[in-house]
C-alpha cells in the first residue's frame, strides 16, 4: 500500500532542500527520521513534520504499520511561489530579490507484503 503526505509553501528554497531529500530517498522511514533529527539545521523541521504526518496517515489506514515497516519510495521538492521585491543596488539602481518557497511531497510504501494486504495474524 502507498501512503502520502504533502506540505505546501515551505519558506526554504528548493535548491537548498533537494540535496537533503536526495539522501533519504529510498531509505526506511525510521532511518530517515533519525537522520533528519541528527542534523541540527532548521531546514530539517519541515521534513521531520512531513515524514511524521505520512507515518500518521499510514497508521490511520492500517494500525499494524510501524515506521520500521515503511520506506520512502518517492520524495520530491517542487518550486513554490516566489515573492519578488526590490532592494537598493549600486549607483542608485533597484536590484530585484527573490524569496523562494517550495512544495514537498512524500510517498511511503510498506516493505512487507503481508502488512500491505492488511491481514491480521
Amino acid at each position: 500500500m502507498r501512503f502520502s503526505a504533502i506540505v505546501r509553501g515551505v519558506n526554504y528554497s528548493p535548491y537548498k532542500l533537494r540535496p537533503i531529500v536526495d539522501v533519504i530517498r529510498g531509505k526506511g522511514v525510521g532511518y530517515a527520521i533519525a537522520w533528519c533529527r541528527a542534523n541540527k539545521t532548521r531546514r530539517m523541521m519541515p521534513l521531520i513534520k512531513l515524514l511524521d504526518s505520512a507515518v500518521a496517515n499510514a497508521r490511520y489506514q492500517n494500525e499494524q504499520l510501524t515506521p520500521d515497516l515503511l520506506s520512502v519510495t518517492k520524495i520530491q521538492v517542487d518550486q513554490g511561489p516566489v515573492v519578488r521585491y526590490f532592494k537598493p543596488g549600486a549607483q542608485g539602481r533597484a536590484m530585484i530579490r527573490r524569496r523562494r518557497s517550495c512544495h514537498i511531497s512524500v510517498v511511503l510504501e510498506a516493505q512487507s507484503s503481508e502488512v500491505s494486504r492488511g491481514s491480521k495474524g
